[in-house]
């Protein structure tokens, strides 16, 4: 029978970096595409900036020399990344949901939702910064450079 942590090692060895490949890609993609929108009128539309614009140097150092330090500060953006995210989706939900209140005060209730969510402000593009945050995450989620070397296999710090 094979050894499943051996696996386990293997496996590891080509998803995590992966992993990694696609949150730096997706950041400078996201960053790239919230510069051309012009996304940073109002001081929130500066948030997925700033996020998207650490995310890409500490994805590489965390590429380059990995160090607990290194992926507990990733492994923190990450989450701010998945909480923005979903936010973001609220904010621009609300927005648009404001806008066709102000066009059509009769709208209301599952037309008003349709309405908002298909505005001029896309409802859901947040949740590209929600799902890169995710992905982090994974790439993080039992790193072996925060396994205790004391600790138990598969046991984390």
């Amino acid at each position: 029978m094979a050894d499943p942590t051996a696996t386990a090692a293997t496996d590891d060895g080509l998803l995590r970096p992966f992993l990694l490949l696609v949150v730096l890609v997706g950041a400078a993609g996201l960053a790239a595409e919230l510069l051309l929108l012009e996304h940073w009128e109002p001081g929130w539309q500066w948030v997925p900036l700033v996020l998207l614009g650490a995310t890409v140097p500490l994805s590489l150092v965390c590429w380059r020399r990995p160090s607990s330090g290194a992926l507990r500060a990733f492994r923190a953006l990450m989450w701010l990344c998945v909480v923005a995210g979903g936010v973001g989706v609220l904010l621009h939900y609300l927005g648009n949901a404001e806008f066709e209140r102000e066009s059509d005060p009769t709208l209301g209730g599952l037309a008003l939702f349709w309405t908002a969510a298909r505005g001029a402000t896309p409802a859901l593009a947040p949740g590209a910064l929600a799902q890169l945050g995710v992905v982090g995450l994974l790439f993080a989620w039992r790193h072996p450079v925060l396994r205790s070397p004391t600790a138990p296999p598969g046991a984390t710090r």
